[in-house]
C-alpha cells in the first residue's frame, strides 16, 4: 500500500464508458487542469466494448481541448467484447462474468498504469464494477474518491431485466453501499439530491451541467461551411427519395446547400430552405425513438389537409414545385439525428418505409468540433430523454440551449429544472403534442413564425447567463480541494 504523502498535483477521472460520449467528464478534466491546475489521467473505453448494461459503439474522439491540453493525459481500456444476442439463459452468467474482468482492468489502470492522484473522479453509472474498483483502488493509493452521479445504475438495468428482477436488487445495494464509501458527491439535479440524502444517506453537491465556451450561435459563415461539409449527407435520403434529396447542382459555380447560397462573396439563407430539427440520441430504451416518427407523420398529414392538397397529387410533382423555389405556409422539416447506439439501424429501417412529402430524416455521427455548429445553425431541437429514474436530466438539452436552440423535450418529473415552458421550450406527452407543437412553432418560417422567434430568444438568454466554467467554479472546486485536503490530514 502507497504510504501517505503530501499533495501529488494529479487527479483522474474515470468513464467505464466511451470518454467521446462523455462530455460532462471531459470538462471535468478541463476544468482540473485549467481552474486547479492539476495533471489529469482520464481512464476510459478505448475501442469498441460492453458496457454491463448495453453494448458500446467503437470509441469516438474527445473534444480537441480535451486532445490538446498539455496536462490531460488519456489513457484507453480494452478488453473481448460479448458477442450480440446471447441467449437468454446464458445471459446471468454473462452478468456475472463481465464485472469481473471488468473490475482486473481498472484495477491494472487506476493501481499500476497511472501515477497515484490525489483524487478519482468517477462517472456513475455504470455502478458495478466501477464504484467497487475505485474504491479499492482509492484505499490501495491514498487517495480521494468523489462519485459524480449522472443517473442511477440500477434504473438502467431495469430497463431490461425488469424492476423485480434479483440481478437490479444487487446491483442497487452495490451502487448505494460503495457510493455512501466516497469522500465526497456531485449530482445532476436538486431532485436526485434529495433522493440521494433522504433514501440513500448521501450528502450530495449539485452540479447542474452547463455548456462550455465552444457552443454558442453558429455565423451564417460557419452555417455555410458546415452545411457543405455536410452537403452529401444532408442530400441523402435513408429512403429512395424524399423532399430534400436532390441531383447534382445545375450550376457549379454558385456554391449551394439545401439551407445556403454563396453567390460570390455573400452568403444568404434560402427563403425556402427547410426547418432544421436536431435531435442527439443514443439510440436505447429509455429514449422513446417512435414518439418523433408519429409526430413527423400527424405533422406531414396535416399540414395537407389544412393546404386541401389533393391526395392524388404524386410526391415527386410536389418535391419538383418545393425544389423551384415556391414557399408554402408550412415548411418542409429536416430532421438530423446524431448519436450512435444499439436500435440505431431498427429506427432507420422504419425511417425508410415512411412516405412523407414534408418531412425527412438523416441520421449522423459527428466530430466534437462539428455538433456544437450543428446545434448552433438549426432552428429547433427534439428531446426525447424520459429518464430511467427520473432524475437525471439531459446532457444535450443543455447543449442546445447553449448554442441558443431552442427545444421541444419530453415532460417528466425534473425536467422543469431545465425547460422554461414557453420561454426556452415545449414539452410534450405524445406524438400528437410534439407534431400539434411543430405546426404552431414552424408556421410562416422562415421569417413569420414568432412562437419560435420569440423561444429562440429565451434561449439565447439563457445561453448567455451559465457557462460550465462558472458553475464548476461555485460548486464542484471547493468541494474536491476540500476533500484532497481532507484526504492529506
Amino acid at each position: 500500500m502507497a504510504a501517505k504523502g503530501g499533495k501529488r498535483g494529479r487527479a483522474c477521472v474515470v468513464v467505464l464508458g466511451d470518454i467521446g460520449r462523455s462530455p460532462r467528464m471531459q470538462y471535468h478534466a478541463l476544468s482540473l487542469a485549467r481552474q486547479v491546475s492539476l495533471e489529469v489521467d482520464i481512464v476510459a473505453y478505448g475501442g469498441t466494448s460492453f458496457s454491463l448494461m448495453f453494448e458500446c459503439c467503437a470509441g469516438s474522439e474527445p473534444h480537441s481541448a480535451v486532445l490538446e491540453h498539455q496536462s490531460i493525459h488519456i489513457h484507453k481500456m480494452q478488453w473481448p467484447t460479448f458477442p450480440r444476442g446471447v441467449p437468454s439463459i446464458l445471459k446471468p452468467l454473462v452478468l456475472l462474468i463481465k464485472p469481473v474482468i471488468q473490475v482486473l482492468v481498472l484495477l491494472w489502470f487506476l493501481c499500476i498504469k497511472i501515477p497515484a492522484p490525489d483524487v478519482f473522479l468517477v462517472q456513475n453509472p455504470p455502478s458495478v464494477p466501477t464504484l467497487v474498483a475505485v474504491k479499492w483502488a482509492s484505499w490501495l493509493r491514498r487517495s480521494a474518491f468523489i462519485v459524480d452521479w449522472h443517473n442511477f445504475g440500477y434504473t438502467l438495468l431495469a430497463l431490461s431485466l425488469g424492476r423485480s428482477s434479483r440481478f437490479v436488487a444487487i446491483y442497487r445495494w452495490f451502487e448505494r453501499h460503495f457510493g455512501k464509501m466516497a469522500d465526497g458527491s456531485l449530482c445532476v439535479t436538486r431532485a436526485m439530491q434529495h433522493e440521494l440524502a433522504q433514501n440513500w444517506g448521501i450528502k450530495a453537491t449539485v452540479l447542474y451541467d452547463q455548456p462550455p465556451e465552444f457552443f454558442r450561435p453558429a455565423s451564417l459563415e460557419e452555417k455555410h461551411k458546415l452545411f457543405c461539409r455536410l452537403d452529401k449527407s444532408l442530400r441523402k435520403p435513408l429512403g429512395v427519395q424524399d423532399c430534400t434529396s436532390t441531383g447534382e447542382m445545375l450550376n457549379k459555380d454558385i456554391n449551394e446547400t439545401v439551407f445556403t447560397t454563396l453567390v460570390g462573396t455573400d452568403i444568404t439563407s434560402k427563403l425556402d430552405r427547410p426547418a432544421l430539427i436536431v435531435s442527439s440520441t443514443s439510440w436505447t430504451p429509455d429514449e422513446d425513438f417512435g414518439i418523433l416518427l408519429e409526430a413527423a407523420v400527424m405533422y406531414d398529414r396535416r399540414v395537407a389537409a389544412i393546404l386541401n392538397e389533393d391526395d392524388s397529387i404524386q410526391e415527386e410533382a410536389l418535391w419538383k414545385e418545393m425544389q423551384s423555389g415556391k414557399q408554402y405556409l408550412y415548411p418542409r422539416l429536416l430532421f438530423v439525428i446524431t448519436g450512435k447506439g444499439p436500435e440505431k439501424e431498427k429506427y432507420e429501417e422504419k425511417i425508410s418505409r415512411l412516405h412523407l412529402k414534408r418531412v425527412a430524416f438523416r441520421t449522423m455521427w459527428l466530430s466534437a468540433e462539428d455538433y456544437p455548429l450543428l446545434l448552433g445553425s438549426a432552428d429547433l431541437g427534439v428531446c426525447l430523454h424520459t429518464s430511467s429514474s427520473g432524475l437525471d436530466l439531459p446532457m444535450k438539452v443543455v447543449d442546445m440551449f447553449g448554442c441558443g436552440l431552442p427545444v421541444c423535450a419530453v415532460s417528466y418529473s425534473c425536467i422543469k429544472e431545465l425547460v422554461q415552458v414557453e420561454k426556452n421550450g415545449l414539452l410534450f406527452s405524445s406524438s400528437s403534442e410534439l407534431a400539434d407543437e411543430l405546426l404552431m412553432l414552424f408556421k410562416g418560417f422562415p421569417d413569420a413564425c414568432d412562437s419560435l422567434k420569440g423561444l429562440r430568444n429565451g434561449a439565447l438568454e439563457m445561453s448567455s447567463s451559465r457557462r460550465w466554467a462558472t458553475e464548476w467554479e461555485e460548486h464542484a472546486k471547493a468541494l474536491i480541494l476540500e476533500v484532497i485536503s481532507k484526504n492529506l490530514d
